[in-house]
């Protein structure tokens, strides 16, 4: 079986999926409700990409692919970030409230902050992957743990919260991005 390193598109899939959570909260703060339902299909699809290639590398990817076990640390998170994008479109699409859905947001924050732990205490990333990685998983950690910002009416200052969420998910996005296209240039000057 040839091993295939799919990293790369996975990473701007991510930050794909949390450049449109972002843009949830902006359009939402701005009681812009029209172009949340402009959200709905892009995060269906995103959400399905990135559901597929995390499930991909959480079950295929070898487990010390470079000596750090990016299907737990990066596989399983977008997995689930998948499911819940894909769950949360389908919600907006149908005018319901998004229930419980910011809570198990909550739940994968705790998960990418604690690979943001792992990530430090047992060295997996080092240099400037180390500055990257952080950023990347401290943003998108913290990104999804204020996602119950959405329980409040973004009405007076607390529209602010949204615009916050907003920010935080934006620099988490540049983050996936960037390290997603380095990860491009880097295999394709020498592929896995």
């Amino acid at each position: 079986m040839t091993y295939v390193d799919p990293l790369a598109v996975m990473l701007i899939g991510l930050g794909m999926g949390t450049f449109l959570s972002a843009f949830y909260y902006f359009f939402k703060a701005r009681g812009n409700e029209e172009q949340i339902k402009n959200l709905i299909v892009p995060a269906l699809g995103i959400g399905m990409f990135d559901f597929i290639s995390g499930f991909y590398m959480s079950f295929a990817w070898p487990m010390t692919t470079y000596a750090t076990p990016y299907n737990m640390l990066f596989g399983d998170p977008l997995l689930l970030f998948g499911i819940l994008l894909m769950v949360s479109a389908v919600m907006v699409y149908k005018n319901m409230h998004l229930g419980m859905i910011p809570m198990l947001f909550v739940l994968l924050g705790i998960y990418v902050l604690v690979g943001a732990y792992s990530i430090v205490q047992l060295k997996l990333e080092t240099g400037n992957d180390l500055i990257t990685a952080m950023g990347l998983y401290l943003f998108d950690g913290i990104g999804a743990i204020l996602a119950p910002i959405a329980y409040l009416k973004p009405e007076g200052s607390k529209k602010s919260a949204y615009y916050i969420e907003w920010i935080i998910l934006g620099v988490g996005t540049i983050f996936a991005l960037v390290i997603g296209y380095i990860a491009l240039n880097g295999h394709l000057a020498a592929p896995p």
